[in-house]
């Protein structure tokens, strides 16, 4: 819930309350990871992140996640690719990205 508060007629002050819907989420803030991972493009299709969350080939700081599981600035991603596991840190998260800036979403560790 948010509250705004106005001034009117010298010391009255009056308190406006705005209810704010559950499923509002401020952007940028949290994704889930299987979009997270087609978005940011270490994974190609959304499905494909999705088997690999399901298959536990996937995990947010040290932890098995699934494909609902939120990822946040900050957090440590690994996916393993067949022999080979990758681990990048979450520098940001947004909707949408064009594929050239796709690499500013999170860096190698």
């Amino acid at each position: 819930m948010l509250i705004h508060e106005f001034e009117a007629c010298g010391d009255l002050t009056l308190q406006a309350f705005v209810k704010v819907p559950d499923h509002f989420r401020i952007r940028g803030l949290s994704m889930r990871l299987d979009k997270y991972l087609k978005v940011s493009r270490l994974i190609k299709r959304r499905s494909v992140a999705n088997e690999a969350c399901d298959a536990g080939r996937v995990q947010i700081n040290g932890r098995v996640a699934k494909a609902g599981t939120e990822v946040k600035v900050g957090d440590h991603l690994t996916i393993q690719f067949g022999n080979k596991d990758v681990s990048v840190e979450v520098l940001d998260v947004q909707e949408t990205v064009h594929k050239e800036n796709a690499g500013e979403l999170y860096k190698y560790i």
